[in-house]
Parts: structure tokens; C-alpha cells; sequence
């Protein structure tokens, strides 16, 4: 590092010390933006992870996250003596990011208001990407550059504390730095509008309108959830591949079913959930396994209802590592699965859904009106997750089971309301900060029986999932 470097550090250092002491006395008008930034990256940081946090000044954002194990690292020896005071069960350094030397590998890293004060951020990015293992979740929080000149106002009002020379940086600047060390963004959230004190006005402005377009762009904070990018394992054993097939009513498909679907991975199983069909489904299962003994297959009689709980229980009798959907109205080619092993086992995506949307398709393989509701709901669930959704209801999706396992875990979150199974994944994998990746498909014109989905009844369903969704995810 140059001389410049260090004068840089050596007065930041001492800003920091000073700024340390007067909040023993003096926590200032910030405690109420603080304790906003807490309750955010709760909801993005699922308890009991291993968390490192650089630039964690007292340690009280580390804490909030009751980490299993947490480090935080500051470059300010004072803050970092009160978080050890504040925080005995965690652990607390002082270091600068530019130069870790920290071998560990940590669930999440967390950069809170941190991008501003950095000498040289794409370093630092650099050494964070040491401590990511392919599962490990960035999140960043840095000013939108809108508020540079009210909180230079701020400041010189003595509302708060005079602030050093800082980086104003552009989520774009943030992303192409963030990409030139091969990391990724997932999503982006703007939050705080008010970041004063306040009830009614936090809850109005933080909780609500931040969240809508164009308050959206007035937002005081900009976070940036990423990941590293997946490189290449072929040191990884290829997988048990698991294609989970919901029927009812679908005789005449099983056969086609067996012949058509391709061995994935190490190998490939069939799990047939039947729901209650009025034709002779479940017989013509039971002799499609036993024409076919070479095939891995199994048979389950659905107990509950809807195809949510058909799904959920092939995947619980799963032997896979990775668990896939696979409608048996085969609208979907099962010749198409290969596609969405390759990009989920790559580590491209970690969440596979189909798009049906992108290919024209067939004569009346979905109605006009279908259509039009499907386009209105991925713009919802777009906004709504934060990632680019076009097709919320194509029914074939792809998820590694150590994942799906995490989603069934923390399923009392959403709760049980989702009879189609589409939704209860799609916002557990957002909720997980998982990469969604959509995989475009021919949508075909179904051949055997009858569609199982009303469109009005089960639209109005769908509105009101989004809804209850918008209060779990979105308006928080």
C-alpha cells in the first residue's frame, strides 16, 4: 500500500475511535436507522449461520442475527472493545478489509454502509470471495447517491455527525465490481425512507411506500444480495436424480412416462404421488413398474389433496439429491429434463423453473385468457421476489434436495396455503436467497384427459396468495 493509503486509513482510524467514544454518551439520531438495517438483514439472514460482518462497528447488526458463530472485523480498535463488552458470545478483531487473513469459510458476509469508506472496494471484494464457499450469500447496503446532499445537510445542521470525504457509488458501479471478481447479483432491494424517529411515519414510509415504484427511487438504502459465481466441480459425484409425477386422472400418459423420461446423474427414479383419480391411474402405475423392472420406480397414494400435497410427499420419500417435477399431463416434454439437471448440478441456477412463455406453442395448449392471468402473475411474483419471474405455474421445477429440505423447515413461515406446490417453492427459494434461473420450454397441447386447473377459482386463488406473500416478503 501507498503512503496516500495510509494517510487515508490512519484518519478514518481516528474518526472512527472518536466517533466510538461519543456514542457512550451520545447514540444520536442513527440508533433509529440502525435498528431499521437489523430488522432488514433479519429477514435475509436465517438464524444460526456462520456470519463474518466487516465493518461491524459496535457488533449490535451481528448480534441481531443470532449467528451460530459470528465474527465481526472493524478497523476502529474502540469499536471493536465495546462489541467484545456488548457481545461476549461473539467474536469481534480488529482488521482491515483490505488485507484479511482469515482462512474460514462463512455462510454469509455482510458489508453494511462499509463501500463508502473503502480505499479500493474491488480489493476488497476480492478477499471476501476467499472467505465464500458456492452456498455463501453477500449482502451489501450502501446510500443511494440521491441522499448525498441531504446528509451533507444533515451534517452540517449537526443533526449528525460530520461525515468523512465518501464513495458515492451506483448499484451498477457496485454490480460490475462485484463481477469482475466473479460474484453475482441475486436480487436488489431499496428500503428507508424515513430513517428517523417516528411510528407511524416508519411503518408508512419503511414498511409501505419505499416498496412501491416511484417512492422506490427515493429509497436511502440500496441492498445487493449476491453470490459467488459457480465454477465448474467435476471432482462432484454425479447425483440420484428424483422426478417427482403428481397424477390424477392420467391413464393414459403413464406409459409414455416410463418410455420417455431420460436416466439422469448417477441414476434416475420415478416417483408416482396418485391423487384420487376417477380412471384407473393408480392401476395403470402399479403395471407400468412391473413392465418395466428396470426402471427405479415407486408408487404413493396421495392422502391429502391438491398437487402441493401431492409434491410434497414424493419429495419427502425422495432418495435423490436433486428433486425435480414433472406434470403427468406431459404438456411438459420429459425429454427436457436433462436441460434442467445440467443447469442446476453447474451451479448456473439453484432453482430451476420452467417458462412456457418464450415459445409460441401449440393449438390450444393454453387459452388466450391463461395466458393473460400467467403475464399478470409473473409481473406480481417479479416484484414481488425481487429476481425475474416469468412463468409462475409452469409445473416443472428443479431444486437440490439439501435445499428443499431448508424451505420444508422453515415452511410455518408462509404456512401450509399453497394447493399447487409451485408457490410454497417458488417463495421459499426466495426467502433462502436462492439464484432463481428459468428455463425456457415447449409448452404442448395435452393428449389424455382434462385440465386439472379452473381458471377463475384458482386465479382468485392465486391474487390471494400473492397478497398474503406481499406481507411476508415484501412489506417487511
Amino acid at each position: 500500500m501507498n503512503n496516500s493509503f495510509d494517510i487515508y486509513t490512519h484518519k478514518r482510524i481516528a474518526y472512527y475511535d472518536e466517533q466510538a467514544r461519543s456514542r457512550d454518551t451520545r447514540p444520536g439520531l442513527g440508533i433509529y436507522y440502525r435498528r431499521r438495517l437489523a430488522e432488514i438483514y433479519r429477514h435475509l439472514v436465517p438464524e444460526g449461520l456462520r456470519v463474518i460482518e466487516l465493518g461491524c462497528a459496535r457488533g449490535s447488526l451481528l448480534a441481531a442475527l443470532k449467528p451460530a458463530y459470528g465474527l465481526g472485523i472493524d478497523l476502529s480498535e474502540e469499536m471493536v472493545k465495546r462489541a467484545r463488552t456488548a457481545h461476549p458470545h461473539l467474536n469481534f478483531m480488529r482488521g482491515d478489509a483490505h488485507s484479511l487473513e482469515i482462512e474460514e469459510k462463512f455462510d454469509a458476509i455482510i458489508l453494511s454502509d462499509l463501500l463508502h469508506d473503502l480505499w479500493d472496494v474491488e480489493a476488497v471484494f476480492n478477499n471476501i470471495s476467499k472467505l465464500a464457499a458456492p452456498h455463501t450469500r453477500i449482502i451489501i447496503n450502501i446510500y443511494s447517491r440521491l441522499w448525498e446532499l441531504p446528509l451533507k445537510a444533515a451534517a452540517l445542521s449537526g443533526l449528525i455527525p460530520p461525515r468523512l470525504e465518501q464513495n458515492w457509488l451506483t448499484v451498477g458501479d457496485v454490480s460490475n465490481m462485484l463481477y469482475l471478481r466473479d460474484i453475482e447479483t441475486i436480487s436488489l432491494r431499496r428500503e428507508i425512507l424515513w430513517p428517523l424517529p417516528g411510528p407511524f411515519l416508519n411503518g408508512l414510509l419503511n414498511r409501505g411506500l419505499v416498496k412501491i415504484w416511484p417512492f422506490s427511487e427515493l429509497a436511502l438504502s440500496n441492498f445487493i444480495v449476491c453470490r459467488p459465481m459457480p465454477k465448474e466441480n467435476v471432482s462432484e459425484a454425479p447425483p440420484v436424480v428424483s422426478v417427482v409425477v403428481p397424477a390424477r386422472n392420467e391413464a393414459g400418459n403413464i406409459a409414455s412416462i416410463f418410455e420417455r423420461t431420460p436416466q439422469m446423474g448417477k441414476s434416475t427414479e420415478l416417483i408416482f404421488v396418485e391423487g384420487h383419480s376417477k380412471d384407473n391411474t393408480y392401476e395403470t402405475i402399479e403395471q407400468e413398474i412391473a413392465s418395466h423392472p428396470k426402471i427405479r420406480a415407486r408408487l404413493y397414494r396421495q392422502p391429502g389433496n391438491g398437487k402441493g400435497d401431492a409434491v410434497r410427499l414424493g419429495f419427502d420419500k425422495a432418495a435423490g439429491d436433486v428433486l425435480m417435477i414433472l406434470d403427468a399431463d406431459m404438456t411438459v416434454a420429459p425429454e427436457d429434463l436433462p436441460r434442467f439437471y445440467h443447469a442446476l448440478w453447474s451451479g448456473k441456477g439453484e432453482f430451476i423453473n420452467g417458462v412456457r412463455l418464450v415459445y409460441s406453442m401449440e393449438d390450444n395448449a393454453m387459452y388466450f385468457f391463461n395466458q393473460i392471468g400467467n403475464k399478470f402473475f409473473s409481473l406480481a411474483f417479479s416484484w414481488l421476489l425481487g429476481q425475474p419471474i416469468k412463468d409462475t405455474l409452469c409445473g416443472t421445477k428443479v431444486i437440490r434436495k439439501k435445499d428443499y429440505e431448508t424451505i420444508a423447515a422453515n415452511r410455518a413461515y408462509f404456512g401450509d396455503f399453497d394447493p399447487f406446490g409451485d408457490f410454497d417453492l417458488l417463495f421459499g427459494a426466495a426467502k433462502l436467497n436462492l439464484k432463481i434461473v428459468e428455463m425456457p420450454i415447449r409448452y404442448r397441447q395435452r393428449l389424455y384427459g382434462t385440465t386439472n386447473i379452473h381458471r377463475w377459482r384458482h386465479g382468485w386463488m392465486l391474487l390471494k396468495m400473492a397478497i398474503f406473500a406481499a406481507g411476508r416478503i415484501k412489506f417487511v
